[in-house]
């Protein structure tokens, strides 16, 4: 057992890399991620190039609604360019790991100006959104272990440019909005930014 250190409140699933996020109110969890996260890419379809966030930042406010076909067109509309949705055959298109948490407190600090270089405090593109009491701080998990739900999770690095921190799965589950965060009492060694 460990100890309780918060609650998740707002769990979100980004279908198509650099896309907006849908929030559901539960999700399948496995080794490479939240079941159904980052599945597509966006390409361009005349060179077959990846078309990211960093480079094409109108991609954040377009929400996928799980029909390639229509994302395809209204994505190919946005951009006033013909892209297509690429699968991805190896498990969710994530850049550093499997999961990616943060807490409301560090929005708060980023809406204060406490912000990555490169970093939104409006959107930070995580799986999982918790609520932890005033001073916990989630940074100060990387290389401790977590209990969310069903889901065993590695705390292995803060990201670069962006908020919170990434965590592998050790024990794949189900998590929902509401569950405990509980902090264990082992788990990753510590990893610099990615």
């Amino acid at each position: 057992m460990g100890e309780v250190v918060g609650s998740v409140g707002r769990i979100a699933v980004y279908p198509v890399k650099s896309l907006g996020g849908r929030t559901v109110p539960e999700a399948a969890v496995d080794a490479a991620g939240l079941r159904g996260d980052r599945a597509y890419a966006v390409v361009d379809a005349d060179t077959g190039e990846r078309v990211t966030v960093k480079s094409t930042p109108q991609l954040a406010g377009v929400v996928a609604t799980g029909d390639t076909e229509a994302d395809t067109i209204t994505l190919t509309e946005v951009l006033g360019r013909p892209v297509r949705l690429a699968p991805s055959s190896a498990g969710p298109q994530v850049d550093a790991a499997a999961v990616h948490l943060v807490s409301r407190g560090a929005i708060e600090r980023a809406s204060a100006g406490d912000v990555p270089e490169g970093c939104s405090a409006d959107d930070p593109r995580a799986n999982l959104e918790l609520h932890l009491p005033g001073g916990v701080d989630e940074r100060d998990w990387v290389g401790r272990r977590l209990r969310i739900g069903e889901v065993v999770l590695d705390v292995v690095r803060t990201p670069k440019h962006c908020l919170g921190v990434y965590a592998e799965v050790q024990l794949p589950g189900r998590v929902a909005a509401g569950d405990a965060v509980e902090l264990l009492d082992s788990g990753a060694g510590a990893v610099a930014p990615a």
